[in-house]
């Protein structure tokens, strides 16, 4: 089927369409070809320097293709993808609820290592060694447990949903500091079997995590690792000084030295505040460190929901305030009850802080720097729970116990004051536009004293009448109000 030729143009549609573009061409300097087409204008002669030759070479250079590729970005893990995977993570939390009842009570190499160090402290606990070697030996189960805090946390803060999974990690944690406590208190009052029996139970499941973690890592060797994540940062090999130089790992660690602070100092006092300033029996002042622990572990399993679909700079800001009132109310009621409920609801706010910065590290952060960074972030917060106990303590001999409850407080501001300064704002993703943008340290915080800054000029400065108004005679002034 042939398409019919179009008709020619008549000799005075040629000659009105010639007069159109000949108007045109001289009102704005536009060209046409004797078809019709427009022709390219050439530059303005202003612009016909060397310095813009140069840049439009830059300019032409840098739409390339070749440097517009840029590596893809590697999918997010799911935590159900494959057996394998399903089975990791579930090691993950048999091996954070030993962890937890390690210290409520008291890759392939990380998977075995943590289990390793925890074993190595344990056998000899069995022997019921005399009390100055037990500082010794506990330095290997923190060994353990550190190794593993910071693979654990880094591994599944990579995953898709991040706070729910970590919420649950570091419930399980929060699960075997609730339980260990209860096992080994009906140990040693009910069955009247030695303090030392209840580490029989933690060799068994220490060895158990052994065997659990070969099988799940095995051949998760660090070169699979290497091969299967490129480096991000343009560099061979990530270092502990260029982890160190990021002002963020910084700011991370020392959330994470008061968050634990807090955290170790409330459960280890609890007991105490609550027989000397609550008059609580034995009993109840038991249960109310329980409560607490429970909360935590309720906040993370919950709120790591919530976390995660209004963001992590916000949610973490509410938690903190939130346990700032609760605190301020157990710390002022005086009564033993309502003190219990209070320190509960605390341990519910408290909970997720620690899940949700490790979330917030892994966004803010290049990929190559995860382990690294959240490795010491993780170790340097972990001495806050040594330092801080240990103050309170020293404190507490002369002045009470009842001086926990302000410290308390005055960490809870200095953290919060120190999770401001996290850049992004406070919508959900705001993390990641930072990371995108290079926001700096600070940035919201500059941002929100150059709007209040602003505010207040503009209520100090006066309204001025118009000079029509401020120079007319009282007649004029009578005429006008009337």
């Amino acid at each position: 089927m042939t398409t019919a030729p179009e008709p020619a143009a008549t000799a005075g549609q040629k000659q009105l369409a010639t007069a159109l573009y000949s108007e045109v061409d001289e009102k704005h300097g536009v060209e046409f070809d004797p078809s019709g087409s427009r022709l390219p204008s050439p530059p303005p002669s202003h612009l016909l320097t060397p310095q813009a030759d140069a840049l439009e070479e830059a300019t032409v250079a840098a739409a390339s293709p070749a440097s517009l590729a840029s590596p893809p970005l590697e999918p997010l893990q799911r935590w159900n993808e494959s057996r394998t995977t399903i089975l990791r993570y579930c090691f993950t939390l048999y091996a954070f609820t030993v962890m937890g009842m390690n210290d409520g009570a008291v890759g392939f190499g990380v998977a075995i290592l943590g289990s390793f160090g925890r074993l190595a402290g344990y056998l000899p606990m069995m022997f019921h060694p005399p009390f100055p070697v037990l500082p010794v030996i506990m330095i290997f189960p923190g060994l353990g447990n550190g190794v593993e805090d910071s693979g654990w946390n880094a591994w599944v803060g990579n995953m898709e949903n991040a706070n729910e999974l970590l919420g649950f990690l570091h419930g399980a944690y929060g699960l075997g500091a609730t339980i260990a406590p209860l096992i080994a208190t009906a140990m040693v009052t009910k069955a009247n079997l030695p303090w030392y029996t209840f580490y029989y139970l933690m060799v068994g499941l220490s060895g158990l995590g052994i065997a659990l973690g070969a099988m799940a890592f095995w051949g998760a060797t660090g070169r699979i690792h290497r091969e299967s994540h490129k480096s991000t940062t343009g560099q061979q090999r990530t270092t502990t000084r260029r982890v160190l130089r990021e002002p963020i790992t910084w700011l991370m660690a020392i959330f994470l030295l008061g968050y634990v602070g807090v955290e170790v100092s409330l459960g280890g006092w609890i007991t105490t505040f609550m027989l000397n300033d609550r008059h609580a029996e034995n009993f109840a002042a038991g249960l109310s460190v329980t409560g607490f622990w429970l909360g935590i572990t309720v906040g993370r399993l919950v709120l790591g929901f919530v976390t995660g679909r209004i963001g992590e700079k916000l949610a973490i800001t509410v938690y903190l305030l939130s346990s700032i009132g609760l605190q301020l109310l157990y710390w002022l009621v005086p009564s033993f009850i309502a003190s219990a409920i209070f320190v509960g609801f605390l341990g519910v706010f408290l909970g997720p802080l620690f899940p949700a910065a490790v979330v917030a590290a892994t966004k803010l952060l290049p990929h190559d720097f995860h382990v690294s960074a959240i490795g010491f972030a993780a170790a340097f917060g972990s001495g806050g729970g040594a330092l801080f106990p240990f103050a309170v303590g020293a404190i507490a001999q002369s002045k009470g116990v009842e001086v926990l409850q302000p410290i308390v407080v005055a960490i809870l501001g200095f953290i919060l004051i120190t999770w401001c300064f996290l850049p992004g704002g406070y919508k959900r993703g705001g993390l990641e536009n930072a990371k995108e943008n290079h926001e700096s340290i600070g940035n919201d915080v500059v941002v929100a004293c150059r709007w209040v800054t602003s505010k207040r000029t503009a209520v100090k400065t006066p309204l001025s009448l118009p000079t029509s108004v401020n120079t007319a005679s009282p007649a004029e002034m009578a005429t006008i109000s009337s």
